[in-house]
């Protein structure tokens, strides 16, 4: 494990498909994303994608720590590190695309949602320690439909979870798709804790300053398209 004193924690999605992860992830899309899909999206009728990406096989994905959230890790007494193949390169955390899928419908059609898939970060983390108690948040997993972001949880090297929502995902400040060679860039989607993260922490770390929806930072999703 690799302590660090600036992050970046980074999502991402794949070509074609980041623009429709944009909009599933903004405003009040991405409430409506969350939602299950419609009477029209049933197995007979469930429409065939207008792209898809069957495996995705990377670049990685990042997040910049907001400052008020790296404030509040110090008042804290929490030093933040990075776990498995998780990198800290010129103040950005990376963590490698490791697998999934993503399919992109017709935004413009009642199927809802309307980017679907999973994208898969196995292996690596960051970890929050104070003290004797240490927990590793690892194997991120993004929901592109519900623009939410899961993982697990270990406390002292023990599971305290899998696979639980740690943090939400709002692309209301998202930049316009960027192409860097093969790679498409979508920056800007901020992340928020979740309740259910947020309760993890504040009952570890035995305080109540880790707030539902505090803001963590904003991402930056980088992905290969071939």
């Amino acid at each position: 494990m690799r302590s660090f004193s600036k992050a970046t924690i980074s999502l991402a999605t794949a070509g074609l498909l980041i623009a429709g992860l944009a909009a599933c992830s903004s405003g009040a899309e991405a409430t409506g994303s969350a939602a299950k899909p419609s009477a029209s999206s049933s197995a007979e009728a469930t429409p065939k994608p207008v792209a898809s990406i069957p495996s995705l096989k990377g670049v990685d994905t990042a997040v910049l720590l907001d400052a008020d959230f790296a404030t509040a890790l110090t008042s804290l007494g929490l030093t933040p590190g990075t776990v498995g193949t998780a990198t800290l390169v010129d103040g950005s955390l990376h963590f490698p695309i490791t697998g999934g899928n993503v399919d992109y419908y017709d935004p413009n059609e009642s199927y809802r949602p309307f980017v679907q898939g999973s994208i898969e970060h196995e292996g690596s983390g960051f970890s929050l320690t104070a003290g004797d108690t240490t927990v590793e948040l690892t194997n991120f997993t993004i929901d592109p439909g519900s623009s939410k972001l899961f993982g697990d949880v270990s406390v002292n090297g023990t599971s305290a979870a899998t696979q639980v929502l740690l943090f939400n995902l709002y692309g209301g400040t998202l930049k316009p798709l960027q192409m860097d060679g093969d790679n498409a860039i979508l920056e800007g989607t901020t992340v928020h804790i979740s309740a259910e993260a947020a309760g993890l922490l504040n009952s570890t770390f035995k305080t109540e300053a880790v707030a539902d929806q505090l803001l963590v930072g904003i991402a930056k999703i980088t992905v290969a398209t071939k």
